[in-house]
């Protein structure tokens, strides 16, 4: 378990994130055209994958925006920003906010890429929602870098994430 925080209350996920170095663990998500979409899709380039509970909070919104600023300046590098909201829900708010350089994708279904990553909330008013991360692959699927956040209001930190994408 890890123990992470919601302003200052304790709550706990699933475990913790995959070891670098590791293969990252297959996935199934749904894209916002409904597709599903696998780790195999992705292969040949390098990905990040900004993870967050909620594209409707302020924090989880401002990863999205800060992301799809940066995507411009990355070579053969994907963006999946993914969550558990409705793909619908991540379509209108990319819409609205004219983000188009990232990928949103949705564990909605079967929670299995919360559950293969140990991302899931296992308690708290959130349970059931994945927890803050950042996981970067190579474009072999290798896990090259992580980070948990630990209090669910924070942001990630950006600049080390792409920092750990260029070495």
């Amino acid at each position: 378990m890890a123990i992470l925080s919601l302003k200052g209350t304790p709550i706990n996920s699933k475990g913790e994130l995959p070891k670098v170095g590791d293969n990252a663990p297959d996935f199934e998500l749904a894209a916002a055209d409904l597709s599903n979409k696998t780790l195999n899709d992705y292969k040949g380039h390098k990905v990040i994958m900004n993870i967050f509970h909620s594209i409707d909070t302020g924090t989880c919104a401002a990863s999205v925006r800060a992301f799809n600023k940066q995507a411009s300046a990355l070579e053969n590098t994907k963006i999946l920003c993914i969550s558990k909201d409705l793909p619908f829900a991540m379509s209108r708010f990319c819409g609205a906010e004219g983000i188009d350089n990232v990928e949103t994708l949705s564990d909605f279904r079967d929670g299995n890429f919360g559950e293969a990553y140990n991302l899931t909330y296992i308690d708290g008013p959130i349970r059931g929602l994945l927890a803050r991360a950042i996981i970067i692959l190579d474009e072999n699927g290798k896990i090259i870098y992580t980070q948990q956040v630990q209090s669910v209001t924070e942001e990630p930190n950006y600049n080390e994430a792409l920092e750990a994408l260029r070495s």
